[in-house]
């Protein structure tokens, strides 16, 4: 752990080395009892304040050595107070940087050689020296674990900080990835299916063109006004993404259950004879689940149209108090969709992926006589005070 930096403290060995040698040239004819500065003086000074240059890589190291060569120093006569800001810092630095067990261990041995020098002075007062080595190794390690516990915090917001942004990338990808899973669903539904009736149209006109023209010229019809769906579908999901909410409301609304009976036609127009049926008391729903029942049921006919003609296909809505069931079966010989999608088409993937949107389920696979069965079920609102028939 990094040392917190103290605007109170000098964090250098040489600034302290530089006071300790002033106090011991102020204190030479003090008449105190204590020695002039000589030669080991002057050597346990320099080497006390030369270990403070390693305290911050070996703390408890550097701590025991000051306070073994301060305790030489004071027995051999020597003022006390040289060498003891040294050992201060010394001590400051094991409680910045270690577990309070430890500072607490440095900080005993600093009061007890503040006694011992109280005892050996040769006019001391044991009385102060007990005081000094209670007060200040207390006041050092108090402000060295708190720096210490600010360090730790430090670290700990600057972790939670850098979760943060990696939890807001991570979801705004999600929602990138959500957007533009939506985004395709919508063209597919809107893409797939208006391009297989307009396909398969063109293929009836161009087939009868000569040999029976009003055939012809109802296919054609019929390719002008789906193109014209496709389109005005296409120009509001634009607008809906170009604007958002600020989305003129020009154009046609989103399809809801109500245009089943349309998209039915356009299927029977296309070669597929479909029946709808309508069981229990239809009713406004929310638009999302009107929408997913839409796409769903759109889906499901334009596989019919394109992998199992010839063939019949049944439409069953059913209204039940708590959920909406919605069933597409026909009896036709085509290839299996889940095979199609498979290999690499998005249509029943897109089913399930809308059903799960709104709580709901699909399930798909082939009739127990042939053909084909997709059944979606949607929870619904069970409140039915002011209910509207369906896609009034």
């Amino acid at each position: 752990m990094p040392i917190p930096r103290s605007p109170l403290l000098v964090d250098t060995g040489i600034a302290s080395a530089v006071l300790g040698c002033a106090l011991l040239l102020g204190r030479q004819d003090t008449g105190e009892g204590y020695p002039p500065l000589d030669a080991p003086g002057c050597l346990l000074t320099l080497a006390v304040h030369l270990l403070l240059c390693g305290r911050r890589r070996h703390p408890e190291a550097v701590t025991a050595g000051i306070l073994t060569l301060w305790t030489a120093y004071i027995a051999l006569g020597y003022w006390p107070v040289v060498n003891s800001l040294a050992a201060q810092l010394a001590l400051y630095t094991v409680a910045s940087t270690r577990p309070l067990r430890t500072a607490l261990a440095a900080g005993a041995g600093l009061g007890a050689i503040w006694l011992y020098g109280g005892f050996a002075a040769p006019h001391g007062s044991v009385a102060a020296a007990a005081a000094l080595g209670a007060v200040v190794p207390a006041v050092l390690v108090r402000f060295g674990q708190s720096a210490r516990e600010s360090e730790r915090r430090g670290e700990r917001l600057a972790e939670l900080a850098a979760q943060l942004q990696e939890e807001r990338d991570a979801k705004a990808l999600r929602a990138v990835a959500e957007e533009q899973a939506r985004i395709a669903r919508e063209l597919h539904d809107v893409i797939a299916h208006h391009i297989s009736v307009i396909a398969v149209q063109s293929g009836l006109a161009d087939y009868v063109f000569d040999t029976d023209p009003g055939t012809a010229r109802r296919a054609l019809g019929t390719i002008a006004d789906t193109s014209s769906e496709a389109l005005e579908e296409m120009r509001r999901m634009l607008t809906l993404l170009r604007a958002g909410d600020n989305a003129p409301e020009t154009y046609a609304p989103m399809p809801t259950l109500g245009g089943l009976a349309d998209m039915a036609a356009r299927m029977r127009a296309g070669g597929v004879p479909v029946e709808l049926v309508v069981e229990g008391r239809p009713r406004t729903l929310p638009p999302g689940v009107e929408l997913c029942a839409y796409r769903v049921v759109q889906e499901a006919l334009t596989n019919v149209l394109k992998h199992a003609r010839p063939a019949t296909a049944v439409v069953q809505v059913r209204y039940q108090p708590h959920r909406l069931l919605v069933t597409v079966t026909d009896d036709g010989p085509g290839r299996d969709p889940a095979g199609a999608d498979a290999r690499g088409g998005h249509g029943l993937i897109g089913m399930r992926e809308r059903a799960k949107l709104y709580g709901g389920a699909v399930t798909t696979g082939p009739g127990p006589e042939g053909g084909f069965h997709v059944r979606l079920t949607l929870p619904t609102s069970t409140a039915t005070a002011g209910e509207t028939p369906a896609g009034s």
